[in-house]
This record gives C-alpha cells, structure tokens and sequence, in this order.
C-alpha cells in the first residue's frame, strides 16, 4: 500500500516531458541506445559516457528506448515504477532489520527490544512513507537522467535485506572456514547484487561500511578485535571491487573534465563545503523548504570568510559526532544512524570536487533513510506510550492521526509541486533563476530550451545574459548563440559567435562543424568542406558531419 501510494503520488510526471540538462546526452540525443546490439554492450562497458562509467543505467535506458522511443511518458514511468520498489524495500529492510535485533537482543542478553513486535510494522511503514514522499527525492526520481540512482539504490537495499538473511544465520565469534564462507550461496548473491549496484552508480562503494555498521549493532557480530577482523576478512572482495569502482570513476570524471575544481580550491575550502552540506541536508529532511535542482558553489575569497562561513556547521557535527560517541555505551542506535549517514555521503560530499554544485538533492537518496528511520522509531514509539494509557487514549491516539496525516499530507502536496518544476526544460530553468539568481548555466541553457521552441529572440537574450555573468565554459554559449543566430537566418552573425568560439577553444569540432553549416548557408562550398574536414580531424566519429562532407564532395 505504501508502494501504491508513493506510486499515485508521483502520478503527475507521467505528463512531464525530458529537460535540457543530461537528459539530451542520456536520451533524447544519445545515438548509442537506440539499438540492442554489441555495439550497445561495447559503448556501455568499454567507454565513458558524460564522465560517468555505468553501464546497467546505459542499458536501462536502452531498454525504455526499445519499448517507449522518445516518448517521454515511458521513460518517467520507468522511473516511478523503481522509486515504488525502493519505497517497497525500504519496508521490508526495517522490518527485517528491527525483527533481527529482536532476536540478536533476546540471544545475546537481557538488553531491552527496541520495540514491542506489534509496532516493527508500524516503524517500516513510517519510515517508507517519509523516504516515498519526502520532496528531496523528487529530483531523483523525475528527472530522466537520475535513474542512476534509483537503480543504484534498488540493488544497494537488494543487498542489505540478502545480507540480513546471510548473517543472520551465523552467530558471534562463530569459526566458518573459508570456503564455506565465500562460496556460499547468499554469500556469492550479495556479490552480484552489489556489483549491479556499482554498474549503476558508483555511490554504492559506501555498501562494505555499511554491513560492518550492521555486523556491529544489529547483528552484534563485531564485540572484540578479533571478531572484527573476521568480519572485515569477509568483506575484502567487496572493499576490493569499491575500491576499483572508485578508481574508474576517477579515471571516467578526469576524462569528462568533471574535476577541473578538484585541483584548484584549497583542501580547507573542499573540506567546510562538505561539513557545511551535512548539516545543510538534515535541515532540508526536516524542512523541506527552498529545494533548488542547483545549488552553486560558492566559497570564501579568504581564510577569515572561511572560518566564519564554516564554522558553524564544524562545530555542529564536531558536537553530534562526540554526543554520539559519548553515549555509545548505553544507546549504540544514534552513533549507528549517524555513521550510515555520513559514510554513504562521504563520495558526494566534495572532498573530491565533480562539476560546479555545492550540493544537490538526488546525493539524499539513500543517506536520508537514516534520519528518517529515527522518526519512523519516534513515531511508533509515540504509539506505544499512546497506546498504554488509560486516560485519554482515544483523544490523542485521533491527534496522534490527524499529526501524521497532516505531515503526509504536506509532504505529498511539496512533492506534487516539486514533480511540476521539472515539466520542460522552459519552465525548470526559469524556476532556476527565480530561485537563485545570476547563475550562467541557467541562462545558458534556459535560451537552449527556448531555442528548442523555436523562440530564437528570446533563447539569444538569454545568451548574452549568460556571457555577461562569465560562464564556466564560455565557448558553448558562444556556439549556442551562433546556432540561434544560423536559425534566424543571420549566417554572418552565427559565423562571428563560432569564430569566437573557436578563440577560445581551437579544438572545438562542433564550432567547427557549425562554421561549416554557415558556409552552406552562404553557398560557400569550399570553405564549409575545409570547417567540416577540420572537426572531423578533432572528432572522426561524427557520422552526421561525414556525411556532409561526402554530400559536399558530391556536389562538386
């Protein structure tokens, strides 16, 4: 039913089209997946792709294009339907994980449950609920090109509700040979499911930590040294195949030039950004307020604006981090919360720096079923205490309702507007600059989507509104706005934004290629071959620029 109902909420997508933002390169302009072929599984596994390596997602989307085409209706009900199953698995991995404890907390010792068994549901299903429909998971799941992360997460709660069954047969200290241990049956499913995860993103390298968070207090395996060196010897393959996932990230991202940032701000600054979106993350979980698809980066000009900006949220996890620690002895759950939520945003907090956002919503994915498995536990507590009175009861156990009610209720309306944001590239862009201004991207690619409407005078304003804000990659824009201008019918206009271009980036095919089609455009046929012979030296697997060249050939 929790299912169901994430499912209906999200309904209103359906009627969304794709926007301009990875979702061409993904889908709509993206040559390689319009077919089932080797070639398909060679593009997938042998090449990257947008500085990224992940080759379920490719054939994922692979798949939509053979049932859906460029229906975009198909390809958002695609994503819908995993959001559903995760909010499923969701479910059924806290219901599993509380029904273990129980029975570790019955076996191990007189330790108290948790829990009465009656409200291990009730705690799942809340818990379902929040990560079904709270509005920081929108942008996961009605943006096309995220479905990285919702199959990311699919194979990642796959391989936690396997795990519970794999350890919960063995008890503490218990002595299995090697063979049996990594040639078991659930034990070689765990490996696959994980490896899927990693073919579908890479955020998925946190899993190993997070079954010795799980070996630890749920299943209370690790209670020495010696029995956590067993159950880390029994993770090694999957820290070893983390491990390799994250260095052909590494290698796809410095390909795609998506970590040009990595290298030229200073550590201290990389290190309060990511401090900064901890907590910055828990305050949108808990008021789901002012959600932007882009949050700039923005850092200090200088060490004392650093220190005041990031102070703060220093000392805010300095002090969670120690309460945590302080009171491990008698309440391992908040230190055990606490680590799953900062391991699992620990790829995507910006040490690394990839691209130019400071945060974003779709990193909450997976990291937000921690907090919220804490209100999932307050709230099925709450009903117990309710629950146990005489007095009163029935006043405030309908309170108690129409709270939780309430709260869906708001969460399904924020997330109902959310889903609307992303309706077309036109109506999320604009949303973008209302909400943060002065950003060149969102100009940039706002007069993409008004090019695409065919509006040229408006898609060129928003161009030079773009160069005036100095854009990371000025020469796209200059290629945009020639591109606008070649529409219009201004070929000499076009051909000085691709000339410009071209200044600023001598190696830049597709200005070349353009220049080309300006020169068709004028009748200058020699002039255009020479443009097209240039960007097929720099890019010879452009088919559609081949095959203009060969018609020009042929026409002379």
């Amino acid at each position: 039913m929790i299912a169901l109902v994430t499912f209906i909420v999200y309904l209103p997508s359906l009627q969304n089209g794709f926007v301009n933002w990875d979702d061409s390169g993904y889908v709509y302009d993206n040559p390689f997946i319009r077919s089932f072929d080797v070639q398909l599984l060679k593009s997938a596994f042998a090449e990257f792709h947008l500085a990224n390596w992940h080759p379920i997602t490719w054939l994922s989307h692979a798949f939509d294009y053979a049932i859906w085409g460029m229906n975009p209706l198909g390809h958002h009900l695609t994503n819908n339907i995993i959001h559903a199953l995760n909010t499923l698995l969701v479910v059924l991995l806290i219901i599993r994980l509380m029904e273990v404890y129980q029975e570790a907390a019955g076996h191990y010792g007189p330790s108290q449950p948790l829990l009465h068994d009656r409200t291990i549901k009730l705690t799942g299903a809340a818990t379902g609920l929040l990560f079904g429909l709270h509005p920081l998971h929108v942008e996961t799941v009605a943006w096309v090109s995220e479905r990285k992360d919702l199959l990311c997460a699919f194979f990642f709660l796959l391989t936690l509700i396997t795990y519970t069954y794999y350890a919960g047969e063995l008890k503490t200290g218990d002595s299995i040979k090697v063979r049996s241990r990594y040639f078991n049956k659930k034990y070689l499913s765990l490996l696959v499911l994980f490896i899927l995860a990693l073919l579908s993103k890479p955020m998925a390298v946190s899993l190993p930590f997070v079954l010795l968070i799980l070996d630890w207090y749920v299943f209370r395996r690790i209670e020495s040294p010696r029995t956590f060196v067993t159950s880390f010897l029994e993770k090694l393959p999957f820290f070893a195949l983390a491990l390799i996932s994250s260095i052909v990230t590494i290698l796809a991202q410095n390909a795609g030039g998506a970590m040009k940032l990595t290298y030229y701000m200073p550590v201290i600054v990389r290190a309060g950004i990511a401090v900064t979106s901890l907590i910055a993350y828990l305050g949108k979980m808990i008021m789901p307020l002012h959600l932007v698809p882009y949050y700039p980066l923005r850092h200090p000009d200088n060490i004392y604006a650093i220190l005041l900006d990031y102070i703060l949220p220093f000392i805010l996890v300095t002090a969670i981090t120690a309460t945590c620690i302080v009171v491990v002895r008698r309440h391992k759950l908040w230190l055990t919360i606490w680590s799953y939520y900062v391991i699992t945003l620990v790829p995507v907090l910006g040490i690394v720096q990839v691209g130019g956002q400071a945060m974003a919503d779709r990193y909450t994915y997976l990291p937000s079923l921690g907090p919220f498995f804490i209100v999932g536990l307050l709230s099925a507590k709450i009903y117990e205490k309710v629950s146990a009175l005489d007095r009163w009861r029935v006043m405030l156990s309908t309170a108690s309702v129409v709270i939780a009610m309430s709260v869906l209720a708001f969460l399904s309306y924020a997330t109902i507007l959310q889903v609307g944001i992303w309706k077309n590239g036109n109506v999320f862009w604009n949303y973008v600059i209302n909400m943060e201004p002065g950003l060149p991207l969102a100009h940039n690619n706002l007069g993409e989507a008004y090019s695409d409407e065919r509006l040229f005078d408006s898609a060129i304003e928003q161009f030079r509104i773009a160069l005036s804000l100095r854009p990371i990659n000025p020469e796209a824009t200059y290629e945009n706005l020639g591109i606008a201008y070649l529409s219009q019918g201004q070929p000499d206009m076009a051909i000085e934004q691709f000339r410009t271009a071209l200044r600023l980036k001598p190696d830049y095919a597709d200005a070349h290629f353009n220049l080309g089609n300006c020169y068709l455009e004028k009748g200058s046929k020699i002039m255009a071959r020479e443009e097209f012979e240039l960007g097929l030296a720099i890019n010879p697997g452009e088919d559609r620029a081949r095959q203009v060249l060969n018609s020009i050939d042929s026409m002379q």
